[in-house]
């Protein structure tokens, strides 16, 4: 029976254009382990969105003398451009700034209140004076108090990972240059997670062997420490979801209460807009189904530790029966960072490998390739265009790319444009194509595992399998002599290459569905991704919806049988100059890039 596998993926803030790092700690991990469990035959439903609210909509509006709407619309529009060359399955990819998100998140904010979990309390807030207004706490930076980083934000340290109190940062000062902060009292509501710690340790002290260090040991001493305590949820803002309680006008949902709460809400706007409005509780009530939440380190606590207390605190929402609960993550698989040429990424210094500028000049796979193949999974790693060329032309071309394209450009030739008849294959035949079906066991587990890289080189010391046997089999170099031979031969390799494609079409699924063509199949791998519209009594919005309905891909071994025809192919991947690593270097760091 297939399993019900939810794939939340973070969401990205509508202020600045998504770059290579952000591609690699959550967005591409999560389309790849999305792609590898439709193949198994799972339900899977992979949701995320646009994060339209908070404050760096507004510190960028605000920059640009504009509004924090028109921010939000203009990057929504940019990041589903990019998620759909780039081939991200979202099965929804919405936005925080709907109808039915603004609902579930004020319905979940009263059920957290009623269940007891949120109190008021007056507490002191950076206050502008030049500006007349409270600053949100990414409007104030500082030095941090726990690592004394100099240049922390209100709300959490981007160098030791802490959530901080903005009141507490050593020497504030006002994101927006302005003048002088004074510290003015304000009333707000706290979600309790102090009453909620001894819920939290239970579920972190078990099941959790599958997880990560870097999220699972940080997240138990956050919660076994005593450091969690009450914790603001709400602002003083005028862009964001409306506080649903009489008196409240001119506060917001705080950004990072609310945007979480996007998973479940995307959920069920999925299933609104399919039809079918209870399907989403497949995902969210069933006890079997299981959670994964692609994020990147800074992220962890979020997704670890509060995400998880907001849902133990309102138990269940749209459903009235008592034995169900809402689920809680299964598993976090935070990625560290990814560095570029020897420096951290800087949007605000153009030290980016920017995502629609890079599909400006280069094809989607070898992007997928190479940042699953430096993927930070465990430790940050580094993107550098020498390596990034090294690996486009000695690995994607030479290893695969030159593997399909000799052996079927070979084949069509040779045999009137169909897979040849093999007669009874022979030993070195059966130990490959056993090699490469065991693939799918041993790539398989570690996808499953969301170990992707290892996954990605597994795959592809398979295909040096297949080079290797090429080396040793008759076929090239005796087509006119012993054709049987030949024949057999390329037969094999065939099967095998068809075996590899569905091996490596979570990582590179556009050559993949090509190569899929070439071998004569003409029922696509994977299903139709699309941007439409939606229409709500405030307007419309766009989102990116993935329809499964046509794939016929499976994670199985090739079945490729003699006579089946073959189209013409042409090369998968395109070789590159060694020029270009300096030409992508001279951009990095010069305004307008």
């Amino acid at each position: 029976m297939p399993d019900n596998i939810l794939v939340a993926v973070a969401w990205p803030y509508a202020n600045a254009d998504i770059h290579a790092g952000n591609i690699a700690g959550a967005y591409l991990p999560a389309d790849i382990f999305a792609r590898y469990q439709r193949l198994a035959g799972h339900r899977v439903l992979m949701v995320s969105g646009t994060d339209g609210h908070g404050t760096p909509i507004t510190v960028r509006a605000d920059a640009e003398r504009t509004t924090p709407e028109a921010v939000y619309q203009r990057f929504h529009r940019r990041f589903l451009d990019l998620f759909l060359q780039a081939g991200l399955t979202y099965d929804l990819f919405t936005s925080t700034h709907t109808e039915n998100h603004f609902r579930v998140s004020q319905d979940l904010f009263l059920g957290l209140e009623s269940a007891g979990y949120l109190y008021r309390q007056r507490e002191d807030q950076w206050y502008s004076p030049d500006e007349s207004r409270f600053l949100p706490d990414r409007y104030v930076e500082g030095e941090c108090y726990i690592c004394h980083y100099p240049n922390a934000r209100g709300d959490q340290c981007d160098n030791c990972g802490s959530l901080l109190d903005s009141t507490q940062l050593i020497q504030p000062r006002a994101r927006t240059g302005g003048g002088r902060l004074e510290l003015r009292p304000t009333e707000h509501f706290y979600l309790d997670l102090a009453k909620l710690t001894p819920a939290l340790e239970r579920y972190l002290a078990s099941g959790k062997d599958h997880w990560r260090a870097n999220v699972l040991h940080p997240s138990r001493h956050t919660v076994g420490s005593g450091e969690l305590h009450g914790r603001a949820i709400t602002r003083d803002l005028d862009w964001g979801i409306p506080v649903p309680v009489e008196g409240w006008a001119g506060k917001c949902l705080y950004v990072w209460f609310e945007a979480v709460i996007g998973y479940l809400s995307a959920s069920i706007e999925w299933a609104k807009n399919r039809g079918t409005p209870e399907a989403w509780k497949d995902w969210w009530y069933d006890p079997a189904a299981r959670s994964y939440y692609f994020i990147g380190k800074d992220n962890i606590p979020f997704h670890a530790v509060i995400w998880p207390a907001q849902l133990i605190g309102v138990d269940r929402l749209y459903d009235s029966d008592p034995s169900r609960h809402l689920n809680l993550p299964f598993d976090v698989p935070a990625n560290e960072f990814l560095n570029l040429e020897g420096q951290k990424i800087s949007g605000s210094r153009n030290w980016a490998v920017w995502g629609l500028d890079f599909l400006s000049r280069y094809d989607p796979d070898p992007l997928r390739y190479y940042l699953t193949a430096i993927a930070p999974e465990t430790r940050d790693s580094e993107w550098e265009w020498v390596d990034f060329v090294r690996r486009n032309n000695d690995e994607l071309v030479a290893t695969w790319g030159n593997l399909a394209n000799r052996v079927l450009s070979f084949a069509y030739r040779q045999w009137e444009g169909k897979v040849p008849d093999p007669g009874d294959l022979g030993p070195l035949d059966r130990e490959l194509l056993a090699q490469v079906e065991g693939g799918f066991l041993t790539v398989g587990r570690l996808l499953e595992a969301v170990h992707l890289r290892e996954a990605l080189q597994e795959a592809f010391l398979l295909a040096r399998a297949v080079n290797v046997y090429l080396d040793r089999a008759p076929w090239y170099g005796v087509i006119k002599t012993d054709r049987a031979a030949a024949a057999r031969t390329v037969y094999t390799a065939l099967r095998a290459i068809d075996s590899l494609k569905v091996l490596v079409s979570p990582f590179l699924p556009f050559s993949s569905e090509r190569l899929h063509r070439f071998l004569g199949y003409t029922e696509p791998l994977f299903g139709d991704q699309r941007v439409t519209t939606y229409r709500e009594q405030g307007g419309e919005h766009e989102a990116l919806v993935y329809d499964p309905a046509s794939a016929t891909g499976r994670w199985s071994p090739s079945a490729l049988q003699p006579g089946q025809p073959l189209a013409e192919p042409s090369a998968l991947y395109r070789k590159l100059d060694d020029s270009v690593a300096e030409e992508e270097r001279a951009r990095l760091g010069q305004a307008g890039g």
